[in-house]
């Protein structure tokens, strides 16, 4: 099953990527891109997922044929 979460991405002083969410309770990553910081919090909430179950069936909704991203674009 797939689930849809929101990930907080903020760049660090250090220049390195830092992800969080509120939905994924301990779900932090960090990677020296954005990419690579994305992959990485995937990985993370998807063991966080698999090891909280009975919390997760109550708390994320399986992911729909229709939903919202968030587009960042720098001009």
């Amino acid at each position: 099953m797939e689930h849809m979460i929101q990930l907080h991405i903020e760049k660090l002083p250090e220049g390195v990527y830092l992800a969080t969410s509120d939905e994924v309770q301990g779900l932090i990553a960090q990677g020296r891109t954005l990419q690579e910081t994305v992959e990485i919090a995937r990985d993370v909430a998807k063991k966080l997922i698999e090891s909280q179950t009975d919390v997760t069936d109550a708390s994320l909704p399986p992911l729909t044929e229709s939903f919202d991203y968030p587009l960042i674009v720098a001009v």
